[in-house]
């Protein structure tokens, strides 16, 4: 498997925010998503509070979608 940390950083206009209500200013409850160039179905994740900037998770997409499945199946949401 590729080093995902290896690649280059993604650029700040290719991350997608996924919200939750932003209950604590514009755009602090959310996540943000993004392909990763170089590498196929793997993406960034990172949290949009200041206090997260500069920090990445980066996952395949399998990874992210086991991670959603279970998540979903654990908090009782319905996809």
């Amino acid at each position: 498997m590729q080093n995902l940390y290896t690649l280059p950083a993604v650029d700040d206009g290719a991350f997608e925010n996924f919200c939750g209500g932003n209950l604590n200013g514009e755009h602090e409850s959310c996540i943000d998503v993004a392909a990763l160039p170089g590498a196929e179905e793997s993406f960034a994740l990172r949290d949009s509070k200041p206090e997260g900037a500069g920090r990445e998770l980066r996952a395949t997409a399998t990874e992210v979608d086991d991670f959603v499945i279970g998540w979903a199946k654990k908090r009782g949401l319905a996809l």
